[in-house]
């Protein structure tokens, strides 16, 4: 198998993150603390406390709220601007290996959340479609996945399969290539809300004209229950995580343009 220097990035990139995300991030905080005790304890215990309360606060809330506002800006796509648009571009994000009641492989829940709102802007305006993810474990494509899942659940055929993209930057690079050979130049791109600047950035760089169409927003809004939107749970723990995920994607992108 030749060697590929762009997949060793990736995953190089893929465990950087791995440690920089919660929960590994407050656990190894903790960890390092703890290692500490003996030789400096007053050390260890502020390390180990602070990975304790960094792992509250990337799951409290009012505290992943402050990580989203800037996040997700993007407002609802209105209906008027969705047919100024000449294609609607659904990027990958990510699959199930394990599906055995799929016959094999699948898209992931991110991945059908993206999908549902492509297919209904797809039948709404009667745009073609593009679908965009690799498969940088070298097996099905991605982008492969969500065209059969586009064709059997929703009844969309995409016109454009982009199938060997690694990342946001590559989604947006190779997705632009075909676009353009097609004299697309101006497209709905949906994603989600906390992924959209990101994701707008890379594509507007490829020198297509972008119209947001978000989806899926994490973002914490008013409950009824005070007391209950104040209280940590899985819902603002994953929010947290993909907030945290974004502003690391932003600023390794700012840094290696």
């Amino acid at each position: 198998m030749p060697f590929d220097p762009s997949l060793l990035l990736f995953w190089l990139k893929k465990l950087v993150a791995l440690a920089l995300l919660p929960p590994l991030l407050p656990l190894l905080v903790i960890m390092a603390g703890l290692l500490l005790l003996r030789p400096r304890p007053r050390l260890g215990l502020r390390l180990a406390w602070s990975g304790i309360a960094l792992q509250l606060l990337l799951a409290f809330p009012p505290a992943v709220g402050l990580l989203l506002g800037p996040l997700e800006t993007a407002p609802p796509l209105s209906p008027d601007v969705a047919r100024s648009a000449q294609a609607i571009v659904i990027l990958g994000a990510g699959k199930r290996d394990y599906a055995p009641e799929f016959g094999g492989e699948t898209v992931n829940r991110l991945a059908l959340e993206r999908l549902r709102y492509g297919a209904r802007l797809a039948r709404e305006t009667d745009l073609p479609v593009l679908v965009s993810g690799g498969a940088p474990t070298g097996d099905v494509a991605e982008a492969l996945l969500m065209k059969q899942s586009l064709v059997e659940d929703f009844g969309i055929t995409p016109r454009w399969v982009e199938a060997a993209s690694l990342d946001t930057r590559d989604n947006a690079r190779l997705s632009a290539l075909q676009l353009k050979t097609a004299g697309v130049h101006r497209v709905l791109l949906v994603t989600h809300a906390v992924h959209m600047p990101r994701a707008l950035a890379e594509f507007a760089a490829q020198g297509l004209d972008v119209v947001p169409a978000p989806t899926a927003w994490l973002g914490s809004h008013e409950s009824k229950d005070r007391m209950l939107a104040l209280l940590p749970n899985q819902n603002t723990a994953y929010a947290g995580w993909y907030a945290v995920h974004e502003w690391l994607g932003l600023i390794a992108y700012r840094l290696t343009r």
